[in-house]
C-alpha cells in the first residue's frame, strides 16, 4: 500500500516537472519569436521612415 502510493506520488511529480519544463520552454521561445519580430518591425520602420533634418 505505501510503496504504490509513493510511486503514485513519484509519477504525479515527475508529469509536474515535465509539465512546467514544458511550458517554461514554450514561454522561452514565444518571448524570442516576439523579440525577433519587434527588432524586425524597428527595422522596417527605419528605412520606411524620412531621413531626419
Amino acid at each position: 500500500m505505501e510503496g504504490s502510493f509513493l510511486n503514485i506520488l513519484a509519477l504525479s511529480a515527475l508529469v509536474l516537472l515535465v509539465a512546467v519544463t514544458g511550458g517554461v520552454i514554450y514561454l522561452t521561445l514565444m518571448e524570442w519569436r516576439d523579440r525577433r519580430l519587434r527588432e524586425q518591425e524597428k527595422r522596417e520602420m527605419r528605412r520606411s521612415s524620412p531621413p531626419k533634418r
